[in-house]
């Protein structure tokens, strides 16, 4: 059994927003485990000029146990894609958040 990374990617909110990520995510989608840790800000500034050190980061994971290999997991990666990003899009106002399918183990 092999852990294999679906997702990664960022969310990100103003710091006085205070946000219960813990309310607000699930712990799972679609099968998959659903892990976030706060990080620093990847890059300095947002693409309109605006600087990162205003938010609060946080790198998001969705990740999977599985005897598949990577590349047979496309279809759940998309189920996941779909159902996670229904739940993002229902954040607060403020909130932005950025996923990249990966397909790789751990």
């Amino acid at each position: 059994m092999q852990a294999v990374r679906l997702f990664q990617g960022y969310l990100w909110h103003p710091r006085a927003l205070a946000l219960d990520l813990k309310a607000l995510l699930p712990g799972e989608v679609a099968g998959a485990r659903l892990l976030w840790d706060e990080v620093p800000p990847p890059t300095p500034f947002f693409e309109d000029g605006t600087p990162t050190h205003t938010q609060r980061f946080y790198q998001l994971t969705l990740l999977v146990f599985t005897e598949e290999p990577p590349e047979a997991l496309k279809p759940l990666a998309e189920e996941a894609a779909k159902a996670l990003g229904e739940v993002l899009e229902g954040l607060p106002p403020g909130v932005g958040w950025l996923l990249l399918e990966d397909l790789r183990p751990l």
